[in-house]
């Protein structure tokens, strides 16, 4: 179960889509410093990709992608769902951004088991 809200379920990250959200495309780095992704529209979706996955890292790779479908709401938050075409599951998401910084919450099972990432903005 560990993998299925592993790394790349968080890589949840949405693109600016109103004047009161927090812009969040671009490159991403993981908190742990093990991922590094870019984030940009995928067709009406957002898509986060695996640019860089430090060696040894399991259960993801390089190119590995997340599609989300969320909403801007105030004050730097998205949320809405996200879709891992590596392990066929869906999240539901929560994305908060604000300047530099963005924390991804992901949830399976009825929100049951649930968790969050922080990232940095990669300038």
């Amino acid at each position: 179960m560990r993998s299925t809200i592993g790394a790349s379920a968080f890589l949840v990250i949405a693109f600016a889509t109103s004047a009161h959200a927090a812009a969040i495309d671009g490159q991403w780095a993981r908190g742990d410093g093990n991922a590094k992704v870019r984030v940009a529209p995928c067709g009406k979706n957002i898509c986060a990709v695996n640019t860089w996955i430090k060696p040894g890292t399991p259960t993801e790779k390089a190119g590995d992608k997340l599609v989300m479908t969320i909403k801007p709401g105030a004050d730097g938050v998205y949320s809405g769902s996200a879709f891992d075409p590596q392990r066929d599951l869906t999240y539901r998401i929560t994305v908060t951004v604000s300047g530099d910084r963005m924390t991804t919450r992901g949830c399976v099972i009825a929100g049951l088991i649930c968790k969050g990432v922080d990232w940095t903005r990669i300038h």
